[in-house]
């Protein structure tokens, strides 16, 4: 997650944004929102995310992608997780869609010192109750790892290793690696 601003006081349906979703915005409550506030050291994590998905996902045959910021639609807004896993079957049904009509499978959101831990979590669970299966919240400054799925929330922390728990199974990476 990064800071995020309005970008229009126009109002904009969801239908509309998943017709044509400008990049780096999020349809939140009604309104255009732009993410913004995209540090360095988000941007290396985010892409460090990507890469070692990507490359399990290879390695290990289990096919499929890995995006970042791309759009879905939750049961309330649409978003655009910072980085995504799109299984096999979904790739299949809905791999050349504008804006994926449901959660990913397994996402991620690196967390900014100025997101609200509120929001943060509520974001998490919008995620699980719209399709999503996994979620991996990342806090970069206390060197966290929150993975949260439908029956169990962990902690992954400095010196651990952090693995996925339902979605692209035998991934882990040492959380010191991955936030390095």
């Amino acid at each position: 997650m990064v800071v995020s601003t309005v970008v229009s006081n126009k109002s904009i349906s969801l239908e509309d944004w998943m017709e044509n979703p400008p990049v780096g915005t999020e349809w939140i409550d009604g309104e255009l929102i732009e993410k913004n506030g995209m540090t360095l050291k988000h941007s290396r994590i985010q892409g460090n995310l990507y890469f070692y998905w990507r490359n399990y996902k290879d390695s290990s045959g289990q096919r499929g992608e890995v995006y970042t910021e791309v759009p879905c639609r939750t049961n309330k807004q649409g978003r655009s997780p910072d980085v995504a896993y799109l299984t096999p079957e979904l790739v299949a049904q809905y791999g050349d869609a504008k804006v994926l009509p449901q959660s990913f499978p397994l996402s991620a959101e690196i967390v900014s010192p100025t997101d609200l831990a509120e929001d943060v979590l509520a974001k998490a669970q919008e995620y699980l109750q719209s399709g999503g299966e996994e979620v991996w919240l990342v806090f970069p400054e206390s060197r966290w790892i929150i993975v949260t799925t439908h029956n169990k929330r962990l902690v992954f922390i400095s010196g651990e290793v952090v693995s996925t728990q339902t979605v692209l199974p035998g991934f882990s990476v040492a959380v010191d690696e991955f936030l390095a």
